[in-house]
């Protein structure tokens, strides 16, 4: 005889992807915030010219500071979206779009945070070379690694949403 589960002693295996969703949410969000906080203070003065230098004056980290802001954006609607589905029980947007939208949006963001990283990552190391080490490389390079982690977590998240979308046979 099959035995009986009682439904009310652990939360079902949709709620609990919801809160794992919400979690991978809150983490990318904190990575992005203080990959931003990091890179947009960052700034050097040429010591031989007096010139100081910011994340603005190289495009390459105008770029990474561009996905970064537009992964924030994205994950600040995402993890409002995921709270109200949490706390509700009911998807806000409800049918396949609400999970193609998911899907999509998860894979394009992971995507540009990766580029985003790769290109900082990328002009630290060209502007690094002959250069001894200092404040100004080591907080870019900072903020490009919480940038990957961040895409980590959003190429997780995806996995979770591709697990989402609705079977079509």
């Amino acid at each position: 005889m099959p035995e009986m589960v009682d439904s009310n002693s652990t939360p079902s295996s949709s709620t609990g992807s919801r809160t794992v969703l919400l979690l991978l949410r809150v983490l990318t969000f904190v990575f992005l915030l203080i990959a931003l906080i990091l890179i947009a203070i960052v700034k050097q003065t040429d010591d031989e010219t007096g010139v100081e230098i910011k994340f603005n004056d190289i495009y390459a980290y105008r770029y990474m500071i561009s996905t970064i802001i537009i992964g924030f954006a994205y994950n600040l609607l995402q993890m409002a979206l995921s709270i109200f589905t949490v706390v509700s029980g009911n998807r806000v947007l409800s049918g396949d779009g609400g999970y193609l939208f998911d899907f999509f949006g998860d894979k394009i963001i992971s995507y540009l945070l990766i580029s985003g990283s790769a290109a900082g990552f990328g002009v630290t190391v060209e502007l690094g070379r002959g250069v001894p080490s200092n404040s100004f490389m080591d907080k870019a390079n900072a903020s490009a690694s919480l940038l990957l982690i961040a895409f980590l977590f959003t190429a997780v998240a995806s996995t979770f949403t591709s697990f989402a979308l609705p079977k079509k046979d």
